[in-house]
């Protein structure tokens, strides 16, 4: 996981996500629909709807593009997607979970599957790789919201797991049912999250190198790109020398 949100770190200061921007919009604001849809469309009456505007907000998602897709659940869009989760291997032998939201499941699953096979890796069934996760809720915070001590007493009372700590910041674990309360919770404490989200959390991970690593990204590349898809989640590792030679 480290290995992923590293990688997202070098494209962002290579300015790759600028190009996919109104892509990730979209995938974002079709969360908001389909949460909107499943309960109230008042984020304070609705955790997931409140947690799914929380991670548009994170990402700059202008209000006007918030307010259009929680308008949309009102009109009975959103009524056709369906939430699907695909496991597999990818390049390396590292366990990738591909979660789609989807208006035709063979569609996204032929696609999904050849992705898969283009790009080195293999789809599994459903639970063939899940269990080397933990399904978890995770809340990062800048650095400048507090220091470690602060950080970690306030994350306790909030009911969290874990905390861990580093330069960009810090990063709270909770159980994935309790995601809402933490983050309110700490909200309260430090003031709003950079982002609160469910995510798969990583027991086990393999570590890449150069290659395996360009290989593996590739295939979360051209996955991200699918419409169908919301987020992919790759347990591998690499080192900082690996890294460096990324961002080079």
């Amino acid at each position: 996981m480290a290995g992923h949100s590293k990688w997202a770190n070098i494209q962002h200061r290579k300015g790759r996500q600028d190009a996919a921007r109104s892509k990730l919009f979209s995938k974002l604001a079709k969360e908001i629909t389909v949460a909107a849809k499943m309960g109230d469309p008042d984020p304070d009456k609705n955790p997931r709807l409140r947690l799914a505007v929380k991670e548009a907000k994170s990402q700059s998602v202008p209000k006007d593009v918030i307010d259009r897709a929680i308008k949309k659940s009102m009109g009975g869009e959103g009524d056709d997607y369906e939430e699907i989760r695909y496991e597999g291997y990818g390049p390396g032998g590292v366990a990738v979970i591909v979660e789609a939201m989807t208006d035709n499941r063979n569609r996204t699953a032929s696609t999904v599957r050849s992705t898969f096979g283009k790009h080195g890796g293999n789809l599994g069934e459903t639970g063939s790789v899940s269990f080397m996760f933990e399904r978890k809720g995770e809340i990062i915070y800048k650095p400048d919201a507090g220091d470690e001590d602060t950080v970690m007493m306030a994350a306790i009372e909030a009911g969290a797991e874990d905390v861990e700590h580093s330069d960009e910041g810090h990063t709270i674990y909770c159980a994935d049912t309790d995601l809402n309360e933490v983050s309110n919770a700490l909200e309260a404490e430090l003031g709003e999250s950079e982002t609160a989200k469910l995510i798969w959390k990583p027991q086990t991970t393999t570590e890449l190198d150069l290659d395996g690593v360009t290989k593996l990204m590739k295939l979360i590349d051209v996955l991200e790109d699918d419409d169908d898809v919301q987020r992919v989640t790759a347990n591998f590792e690499v080192s900082d020398e690996v890294m460096e030679q990324l961002s080079a």
